[in-house]
């Protein structure tokens, strides 16, 4: 998307433009031009040189959206008069990051009122973040210097937020030349309107000679390059919400607290210098997480996209359900509908005995499968899905750490082996979620996690690996630099020891910024990403068949789970596997609730 037509990228580039008049305007305040009325007097009138756009698309417009539009440009000039006279007061980082922390609150409070102004999860939490930063500098700032700004720097952050709030109400209906000019004129005959004041008047007209300006051009070329930034601020609010414009306010302030130091010689020492660090690292979190919520918002996923639905299927899990596995696995495949699958190579089933294998529950899943000409994802080694997750074999109990190694690479080799030439297989799996301290497992060596996926590749150099981390509990990068394809989890609700039940108050666009960002650290940027677990069962704290069933509609519903569909969808993978068809089936055949099993169907063949 182009500058022009995004407001983040428009209203930071008018608060650098901002900030850095804002120093010049301290730097001329104290030396150059020690008058506040007079400073913000000769920028109103310059503000009709915004009359020259009148050829450019100026349109006649209703008369009570000019009177909207004259009353904002008078409110906005005063907002700068209160703030000059604080600049005047005080120094220039503390007066403008403390308004910077002010005026967003105020738009909030006046757009939410007028407009019906609210936020995205990230646009909040960026929100929040801006403001903290301020509110940090604010509380390490001089107790004396900030009582004498206050009611200023209050005065000033309210005026600025109602201007903009009425700014948006003019460019809801007008164009954007014609609302601006409007505001400018507005601007200009309230500081003509100071002139009626004869205290005013001395000031502006015949002030002092110490409070002449001495160095005029450069007083008007600075506000020139100030009225490109003004405009920038005004486009940006046409285009997105007046509180967040106001709340970029604070980008001004890294270059404000720079200018400051380096321009202005402003001291900053012990607890005012952390605060200050501490402000400009908060107020770029916060900008970064609204640069990045924006390009998510305007950068949907197309929700009618083609997406491939699968299943994970467990022998172990369906049998501890008591149910014939065999029955639920050909169900799946003759009833469900299932096309895309992923398996698992349990070492203790396939391995009961050291160097006795016995394939055959494996072989009748893929042999299946290839006939019902689906593709499988194979997930093999120590570590695979389902609880306890580490499935070792009884006999591996009192191998040593370095046996236990070579035992694990030979199951993984014998497996790959076996069903490298099957024509249903599309991935090996290696291990799952391997960095995540999660289930009854040793922490598996990065070194021998290397080794697995090398002798695979060797292997069977025809079918590419498939590393897996959580969604919620990993950054992913480490797992997806070493696969050919990364696969993710999305569990909504979950039960942990120490909290409870849980439900993760995550966007799905969490899960798309993930993405972005492990791509850009891994480099890959056009590695596979799919989703291996999407949860379509509860998550209990005690066994699936030992809790009561309305306790498990209670955590999972049919309604749940067609959220969490929905809610996939926005998230943006175009490959999940829904984790559940078990208990589905469960459901259906030991409890007459064919629901799941039907809705799962639908989505299932949904796949084109």
């Amino acid at each position: 998307m182009g500058i022009l037509t995004n407001w983040f990228l428009v209203a930071t580039v008018g608060r650098l433009i901002l900030g850095s008049t804002a120093v010049i305007d301290k730097l001329l305040l104290k030396k150059d031009y020690p008058n506040p009325l007079g400073y913000t007097f000769w920028l109103g009138i310059l503000g009709l040189s915004t009359l020259l756009l009148i050829p450019i698309g100026f349109t006649l417009i209703p008369i009570e959206i000019v009177f909207l539009a004259l009353i904002a440009g008078a409110i906005f000039s005063f907002a700068l008069l209160f703030q000059f006279i604080a600049l005047f007061e005080g120094e220039a980082s503390k007066v403008l990051i403390f308004i910077g922390a002010l005026s967003p609150i105020f738009t909030y409070t006046f757009s939410n009122a007028v407009l019906g102004d609210s936020f995205s999860p990230f646009e909040f939490t960026a929100f929040i973040t801006l403001i903290a930063g301020g509110m940090i500098l604010f509380m390490v700032e001089d107790e004396r210097l900030r009582k004498r700004i206050y009611p200023l720097a209050v005065l000033s952050a309210l005026l600025f937020g109602l201007s903009s709030t009425l700014a948006k109400s003019v460019f809801l209906n007008a164009d954007f030349i014609t609302g601006f000019v409007w505001m400018r004129v507005g601007g200009a005959l309230a500081v003509l309107a100071l002139l009626f004041f004869k205290s005013c008047r001395e000031k502006i007209i015949r002030p002092p000679a110490h409070e002449k300006p001495k160095n005029k051009i450069f007083y008007i070329a600075n506000r020139a390059f100030a009225g490109l930034g003004s405009l920038a601020i005004a486009y940006a609010i046409l285009l997105g919400s007046p509180s967040l414009v106001e709340a970029t306010t604070n980008v001004q302030y890294v270059f404000v607290a720079l200018g400051g130091w380096l321009i202005l010689k402003e001291k900053f020492r012990g607890r005012e210098l952390f605060g200050k660090i501490s402000a400009i690292a908060i107020i770029s979190a916060g900008i970064l997480i609204l640069g990045i919520g924006n390009y998510l918002k305007t950068n949907p996923p197309n929700l009618t996209r083609p997406i491939l639905w699968g299943v994970t299927f467990s022998q172990k899990f369906s049998s501890y359900l008591d149910l014939d596995w065999r029955e639920n696995y050909r169900a799946i495949l003759d009833d469900l509908g299932a096309k895309d699958l992923r398996l698992i190579a349990y070492w203790d089933l396939v391995e009961p005995e050291n160097n006795k294998f016995d394939f055959a529950d494996l072989d009748y899943q893929m042999q299946l499968a290839e006939e019902h000409g689906a593709r499988v994802i194979l997930a093999v080694g120590q570590k695979v899905p389902r609880w306890p997750e580490c499935h070792f074999p009884s006999w591996t109990y009192n191998v040593s750490d370095r046996k236990l190694s070579d035992e694990i690479l030979e199951f993984i080799a014998a497996t790959v082996e076996r069903y490298k030439g099957s024509p249903a297989l599309r991935y090996w799996q290696v291990e799952n979620e391997i960095f995540l301290p999660f289930g009854v497992c040793p922490l598996l060596q990065r070194s021998l996690f290397d080794e697995e996926i090398a002798l695979v590749k060797r292997l069977d150099p025809e079918h590419g690996v498939l590393t897996t981390s959580s969604g919620e509990l990993s950054v992913w990068f480490p797992e997806a630099a070493r696969g050919d394809v990364f696969g993710t989890t999305i569990y909504r609700r979950v039960q942990n020891r120490i909290f409870g039940e849980i439900e993760y108050p995550l966007p799905p666009e969490f899960f798309r910024l993930k993405e972005r960002f492990s791509r850009i650290i891994t480099g890959r940027y056009d590695q596979k990403y799919i989703v291996v677990e999407l949860a379509a069962e509860p998550w209990l704290g005690v066994p699936a068949k030992e809790a009561p069933i309305e306790e498990q509609f209670r955590v999972f519903n049919i309604a749940f789970f067609g959220d969490t569909i929905d809610y996939a969808k926005i998230a943006g993978f175009d490959e999940y596997y829904l984790w559940g068809a078990e208990w589905w089936w469960w459901l259906k055949e030991k409890h007459n609730y064919p629901e799941f099993w039907k809705y799962g169907k639908g989505i299932i063949t949904s796949t084109p």
